[in-house]
């Protein structure tokens, strides 16, 4: 049943105030997050150095780290703004990195430097990054699941562009948005509907904020035109704190959007950076590759052994298979993988597309096959988790590939990219990417091509990492695998 204006109550207690105590609480869980790192810091420097005991000062331990640490989160916007938790993760580590610097120099103005251990200080940076992302986790989770301190919002437009954006507002850990209701002048998208009341149309927006009290409204109606937008901006603006709205930008590189204010603010212009054509960036990502697929392949060796020895028994024919595949600027390499298919693929594949018009159709649309007989009895295993892919991490170590990327493709799927393939070009393909972690195979093909051309104009450390983990999850649940 829709719930009319009248029927929906006003902003909850426990959500009333959130801008004024969500900061106070976050404030006190980081100071308890940095207690705790220097605590373990302490704990661990006496362990391994048994020669003499480190102990700070009660006003270095309990005043000074922590409030060093507690103005940089501000500084970072940490404790007034919502953001992604993976942005939040990438800020902390910022922090992180300026408040040892300036603790630091602190040392060596107060002459203490001689007496503090070094092994402390490399100890406090890496805890207190890790509690402090830990400590936000928590809190932030417990917040989420009791449905308090919640920023109530109300929603302008339900179409489908709403339900992708509010369904990732209501998973992401790190943003705690409660909304209040929504409010469409057109028939509103069934999953929009049923995560909250439809509230009344566009020109019942003053009726509802001040019957809800609600301070904040988020436009997602992408298809406004700049006069409707600036109605709803003058209309509202006097009577909440914060008016936000999703633009229809089509696939631009937004994540890497900078914006400035011209002619006293009656002009914005928007500038679009290209990290990835920035060296050290590249030099950066090459880095990172290197470091993490070193730690990786020494650390799934026995996995690979495991691997090989199954496939060797299973079925005759090499445990690697190399494919051809298109790499970085358009060059050919061996993409490897461990064979999960019988020896004659080509010939089996070759027969079953001349002779099954079904099979035929679906391999011309994605370059594959649900129910493929070439597929050996491991292969089928090793394909469903993922696992046929793991010698590529060699490809990684050689310069062939990177661990975050485009999917890699072959030859006669370069016309399928079109004027992307450019974007394809730039870099090396990935053993994961925006395509692994968002469907695989369940994902058509125009979609994965707008997720490598997406990952490559908005690139980041930060976001490489985000796939990593996501990857792991994915792979785990087997999600859009065969």
């Amino acid at each position: 049943m829709i719930k009319t204006r009248e029927s929906v109550s006003a902003i909850s207690l426990k959500n009333k105030y959130s801008s004024e105590l969500l900061p106070l609480v976050l404030m006190v869980v980081d100071y308890v997050a940095i207690l705790a790192a220097e605590w373990i810091s302490c704990g661990l420097r006496n362990f391994f150095v048994t020669t003499t005991v480190f102990k700070l000062s009660w006003l270095s331990f309990h005043v000074i780290v922590p409030v060093v640490y507690l103005v940089f989160m501000h500084v970072n916007g940490l404790y007034t703004r919502r953001m992604q938790f993976w942005r939040m993760i990438s800020h902390i580590f910022n922090v992180t990195i300026y408040a040892m610097a300036v603790l630091i120099i602190v040392m060596y103005i107060a002459h203490t430097a001689d007496t503090t251990s070094r092994l402390f200080v490399g100890l406090l940076a890496i805890f207190s990054f890790l509690c402090l992302i830990a400590g936000r986790y928590i809190i932030k989770k417990c917040l989420n699941r009791v449905e308090m301190l919640q920023i109530p919002i109300l929603v302008m437009g339900a179409g489908k562009t709403a339900s992708i954006v509010l369904d990732y507002f209501r998973k992401d850990t790190g943003l705690g948005y409660e909304f209040v209701g929504f409010l469409e002048d057109h028939t509103p998208h069934p999953e929009v509907v049923a995560m909250m009341p439809h509230l009344g149309g566009f020109a019942d927006a003053e009726a509802v904020i001040r019957h809800t009290g609600v301070q904040y409204i988020m436009v997602i109606a992408p298809g406004l035109d700049t006069k409707n937008i600036q109605t709803i901006v003058y209309r509202l603006q006097p009577l909440v704190k914060k008016i936000s709205f999703v633009p229809d930008m089509g696939s631009m590189p937004l994540a890497t959007l900078d914006m400035e204010s011209l002619i006293d603010g009656h002009i914005v212009a928007f500038s679009f950076r290209n990290n990835l054509a920035r060296r050290y960036n590249r030099l950066f990502k090459r880095i990172f590759d290197i470091l993490c697929t070193s730690v990786g392949v020494l650390c799934l060796l026995p996995l690979f052994m495991g691997i090989a020895l199954w496939i060797y028994t299973d079925s005759p024919g090499p445990v690697i298979f190399k494919h051809r595949r298109i790499g970085r600027g358009g060059n050919e390499f061996s993409c490897y993988k461990f064979r999960s298919m019988c020896v004659d693929a080509d010939v089996k594949l070759k027969k079953l597309l001349e002779t099954d018009p079904q099979a035929k159709a679906e391999w011309d649309m994605d370059f594959k096959l649900k129910n493929d007989p070439r597929i050996t009895r491991s292969g089928a295993f090793l394909r469903k988790t993922s696992l046929d892919e793991l010698p590529q991490l060699f490809n990684v170590l050689k310069g062939d590939m990177s661990l975050v990327g485009p999917r890699p493709i072959i030859r006669e799927e370069i016309s399928r990219y079109g004027k992307y393939i450019e974007d394809f070009y730039m870099v090396r393909p990935g053993v994961t990417g925006m395509w692994q972690t968002s469907g695989r195979n369940d994902v058509s093909y125009d979609e994965r091509v707008q997720m490598d051309t997406w990952y490559v104009r908005n690139w980041n450390v930060w976001f490489d990492i985000v796939l990593i983990w996501r990857t792991i999850k994915v792979v785990a649940g087997k999600k859009g695998a065969y």
